[in-house]
């Protein structure tokens, strides 16, 4: 198992800047893809972006370009730009675990807030 602990969200205007975090302890050794989530009250949770194991990232096509994904060990970031007020969810770090071929589950963290004011 892992725990997942996610931080650096707030309050932001429009076209402004936050950088999220999210820490990784346990079996990390045993995480092979991680990933960010979003979701606002009603909605489902969605794919922002992930990283798989080798480090090549991925994007959701409404991230245009804006955020970047960077994964350091067990530590996964997101630097967002240009923050829209459509940006407005909470955001979960996700992470896939596997025993060497063998998959075993995956894991939430409890996410962190993201505001964009117009």
């Amino acid at each position: 198992q892992v725990q997942l602990v996610e931080s650096g969200g707030g309050l932001v205007q429009t076209g402004g800047s936050l950088r999220l975090s999210c820490a990784a302890s346990g079996s990390t050794s045993m995480i092979k893809t991680m990933a960010w989530y979003r979701q606002t009250p009603g909605k489902q949770r969605v794919l922002v972006a992930g990283v798989n194991a080798g480090g090549s990232p991925n994007y959701e096509d409404f991230v245009e370009g804006r955020f970047t994904i960077s994964r350091d060990n067990a530590k996964l970031y997101l630097q967002m730009n240009s923050l829209k007020p459509e940006d407005t969810a909470r955001y979960y770090c996700n992470a896939e675990l596997f025993d060497g071929s063998y998959y075993l589950g995956y894991f939430w963290g409890q996410g962190t807030l993201v505001t964009v004011s117009s």
